[in-house]
């Protein structure tokens, strides 16, 4: 299991003196993994642990605190694909105004060199720090030199059927509803994990009991109906067909994740799940009526079950 690690002051010896691979990481998608596969190669060579150092709230939701929610994944979630690459920490840099406020000089002497003790960073090409994003990935290399870590900097990598290796690349796909391009970009499908909470349990009326989770600070995908996995507390995976947004014909202030797993009867109220969007099916409809929207899940749920075949 991933250790995650909250602060960079004032750690101990044992905390100390790993390969990173420094960045938002905001997905974890091929690019990100390239980055980490160089962070990899260093601490087989040096002898240690592998690390990244992410930031914890993004950058970008502190600079932006009225932004539309664009988050790619949880905590929760970036550790576990961090545990598959074989990542053994995760440092959560705070972002608050103290970083905020740092030269890049600053960035890489107080926070990797004194206070994480990095032996050596991995950046991707496009990796910018310090005020103002000051810091580029060749001014990192300077000031490793002269603080005694290494610096490997990645080049752009871009799929070889064109894909932009990117999280803007995940945010574009997953808007157009283009399912198959975000897992490509990804290198795993787009998930959603979040805690069961209690809808107006309409659904359970025409035989559809749901399992709801909130969208909170998750990018929007296209709006409408998915062919879904869902993973349980208890590991098990079931599919289903979800829909996600406001629900035209009984409207919602806030876009919900509705999964109808199939052949499931269990409470799973207060539960954490992951859903998995695999299958864009149509986009949201209103309908004149109860009997025509059950007519049209029924739908819903055949065309999932094919596309999860």
């Amino acid at each position: 299991m991933v250790e995650i690690v909250t602060q960079w002051r004032d750690l101990p010896d044992r905390l100390r003196g790993a390969a990173a691979a420094i960045g938002a990481f905001d997905g974890v998608h091929r690019g990100h993994q390239a980055v980490i596969a160089r962070a990899r190669t260093a601490a087989g060579r040096l002898g240690a642990p592998l690390a990244v150092a992410s930031f914890d709230p993004h950058p970008r939701r502190w600079f932006q605190p009225d932004a539309a929610p664009f988050r790619l994944m949880t905590t929760g979630q970036m550790a576990r694909a961090l545990e598959a690459l074989g990542v053994e920490r995760l440092y959560l840099l705070p972002f608050d105004a103290d970083m905020a406020a740092m030269s890049d000089e600053a960035f890489a002497r107080e926070v990797l060199a004194e206070g994480l003790g990095i032996r050596h960073a991995a950046v991707g090409f496009d990796f910018t720090y310090g005020k103002g994003r000051s810091g580029a990935p060749e001014g990192l290399r300077r000031h490793g030199e002269a603080l005694g870590f290494g610096v490997t900097v990645v080049d752009r990598i871009d799929d070889s059927a064109g894909l932009k290796l990117s999280s803007s690349g995940v945010r574009e796909a997953l808007k157009a509803g283009d399912m198959p391009r975000a897992a490509a970009i990804l290198g795993r499908p787009f998930a959603i994990e979040g805690e069961v909470v209690h809808g107006d349990k309409r659904g359970r009326t025409i035989g559809v009991p749901t399992a709801n989770v909130a969208m909170s600070d998750y990018m929007r995908p296209a709006y409408g109906v998915y062919a879904t996995r869902t993973r349980l507390p208890d590991g098990r995976v079931i599919d289903g067909v979800a829909n996600l947004g406001v629900r035209p014909m009984f409207e919602i202030d806030q876009p919900l994740l509705e999964v109808w797993l199939f052949d499931f009867d269990g409470d799973l109220y207060g539960q954490t799940i992951e859903t998995e969007l695999v299958a864009f099916l149509r986009g949201e409809m209103a309908f004149d009526s109860l009997d025509a929207l059950k007519v049209q899940i029924e739908a819903d749920a055949a065309a999932a079950r094919t596309a999860l075949s």
